[in-house]
C-alpha cells in the first residue's frame, strides 16, 4: 500500500510538473507579446508627439513677426498684412489734458464762481501742461 502511495505521488507530481513546463512556455510567450505589444504602443505615441511637434514648428514660422522701418508684416498662411505702427499721445498734448483737469479741479475748488473759476483754471492749466510736455518732449529728441 506504502510502494502504491509512492507512485500514485511520483506519477502525480510529473503530471503536475509537465503540465506547468507548457504552462510556462504558453505564459512566457504571451508575456513576451505583451511587452512587444507594449513596446508598439509606447513607439506610436512617440511617433505622433514627433509630428506634432514639426507641425508645431510650421506653424510658429508661419506666424514669425518681421519689422521693418516701423511697419509690420505678418506672415499668416501664405498671406502677407502690412500696418504701419501708429504712433501714441505727444508729450504736448497729454500735458495739455492732464493740465487741463487740474486747472479746472483747482479753478473751481478755490474760486467763488464755481463755473467761471472751472473754465479759466482749466485754460490756464492746459496751457501749462502743453508748455511743460513740449519742452520733455525736445528733452527726449
Amino acid at each position: 500500500m506504502r510502494n502504491l502511495l509512492v507512485s500514485v505521488t511520483i506519477l502525480g507530481m510529473m503530471f503536475f510538473t509537465s503540465c506547468k513546463n507548457s504552462d510556462k512556455s504558453g505564459v512566457v510567450d504571451t508575456e513576451k507579446q505583451v511587452v512587444i505589444d507594449s513596446m508598439k504602443v509606447v513607439a506610436e505615441k512617440q511617433r505622433i508627439i514627433d509630428s506634432m511637434k514639426v507641425d508645431a514648428a510650421k506653424i510658429a514660422k508661419e506666424k514669425e513677426v518681421i519689422v521693418v522701418n516701423n511697419t509690420t508684416k505678418t506672415q499668416s498662411s501664405g498671406a502677407t498684412t502690412t500696418t504701419t505702427k501708429r504712433k501714441g499721445w505727444s508729450g504736448a498734448a497729454k500735458g495739455a489734458v492732464i493740465g487741463a483737469g487740474v486747472g479746472a479741479i483747482t479753478g473751481a475748488a478755490i474760486s467763488k464762481k464755481k463755473g467761471e473759476g472751472a473754465i479759466i483754471g482749466g485754460l490756464a492749466g492746459a496751457g501749462v501742461g502743453a508748455g511743460t510736455g513740449a519742452i520733455i518732449d525736445s528733452s527726449k529728441k
